[in-house]
């Protein structure tokens, strides 16, 4: 790695010292290498000389942060020149390109491993570097569709559209940061790195473990509605209030039910839970909608305060940031610059993230990283003139 065990100690980040090369768009990438970076990783994001990161300004502003940014054209021979020579230094190489394009360039895996055999290089796609959907486009509604998961994300009426895309962000951030951190801790023992090949598809298939329960358990696959989860149960479901807001209710176990009851006053209800005949779970799911709906959210907020009967309200983003939990867990980050963000997950010993960096803009660390890689300034201005650069 590119750092010495001192100054990993003196800065107390787990990643300090890991240098990774970010050429990811939009979402999964960009917010995977930026957790790499809140944990002490120099991250630099390295957008084309065109287009660039073409994601809305919003959306990069919260996934690009304490990352370093240059831009390179590498459809131009001295551009590429210019990435290999950033690779020789570099522990990670993180891509979101369709199979098969980072070769055409130049810089698959195979040519950036002979410059640096270290190197871990991910390459982020929906369907993965093989396979015969491999050139398949989609976004994340396909990959969870193909994936058998957005048949159970919903309820009896049909699979539901998230603002949460859980293709992307579970099959793709989470599983490339799986593979990218274990080949990582690898190379550090052996010397030499991997390519990671992450599938969104396969990584959103491969956490939809209790679809699987159910197929292994009754021989078909629940339908959405139908299971514990999604809505065969009134004990475990979303309720509307009187003023149009939501409570959640998640009173799986006898104690939280009970507790349930007991606040909500009726007794009579205690024998029906979990009662495994759907006649009795719709009346008593239109009994309790009938007795959420008769109040408003702030009275059920002040009833079960502490969370008795595992019954919560449904918050917007906006009032979850501004709950005292999620400001004590330093969840809500308001020095940032120029926006709220939202804060580090990752928490551990010996370490609290710094005060965090705003994403950068399009090339604008360009001359910085070109003269840390050893480039000279008439090198640097070479590069520019030529527009291998930006």
């Amino acid at each position: 790695m590119t750092s010495s065990i001192q100054s990993h100690a003196a800065s107390g980040a787990p990643l300090a010292g890991v240098r990774v090369l970010d050429l990811t768009r939009l979402l999964p990438g960009p917010l995977g290498a930026m957790h790499l970076a809140d944990l002490g990783a120099d991250v630099v994001k390295i957008e084309d000389t065109g287009a660039g990161d073409y994601a809305n300004d919003a959306v990069r502003a919260l996934v690009n942060r304490n990352k370093r940014a240059i831009r390179i054209d590498l459809k131009h021979a001295d551009g590429v020149a210019t990435l290999l020579r950033l690779c020789r230094e570099a522990d990670v190489l993180v891509e979101g390109f369709r199979p098969g394009v980072m070769q055409r360039l130049g810089v698959g895996y195979e040519a950036v491993a002979a410059v640096n055999p270290r190197i871990v290089y991910c390459s982020i796609s929906g369907f993965g570097q093989t396979g015969p959907l491999r050139d398949m486009p989609g976004h994340d509604l396909n990959y969870a569709a193909l994936a058998g998961v957005a048949d159970q994300i919903g309820n009896a009426a049909g699979p539901a559209l998230s603002n949460l895309p859980v293709a992307d962000l579970m099959g793709g951030t989470l599983t490339a940061l799986a593979g990218i951190l274990a080949a990582l801790f690898d190379a550090a023992r052996s010397g030499r790195g991997r390519h990671v090949d992450i599938a969104m598809a396969d990584g959103v298939l491969a956490h939809a473990v209790l679809p699987l329960a159910g197929l292994h358990q009754h021989g078909q696959v629940p339908l959405a509605g139908q299971g514990p989860l999604t809505g065969a149960l009134a004990c475990y479901g979303f309720y509307r209030t009187a003023d149009g807001r939501q409570v959640a209710v998640g009173a799986l176990e006898p104690k939280f039910w009970d507790d349930l009851c007991r606040l909500l006053e009726r007794p009579d209800l205690v024998a029906l839970h979990r009662s495994g005949d759907p006649a009795t779970e719709a009346a008593l799911r239109a009994e309790l909608a009938a007795i959420f709906g008769a109040r408003p959210l702030a009275h059920w907020r002040s009833l079960f305060h502490d969370g008795v009967g595992c019954v919560t309200p449904v918050l917007r983003i906006d009032e979850a940031l501004d709950h005292a939990h999620f400001r004590a867990r330093g969840m809500r980050v308001d020095d940032a610059a120029p926006s709220l963000q939202l804060g580090c997950p990752v928490k551990m010993t010996g370490f609290a993230p710094s005060e965090p960096r705003p994403a950068p803009s399009a090339g604008e660390h360009t001359d910085e990283i070109l003269r840390q890689a050893g480039f000279d300034a008439s090198a640097v201005a070479a590069l520019r003139q030529a527009g291998a650069v930006g």
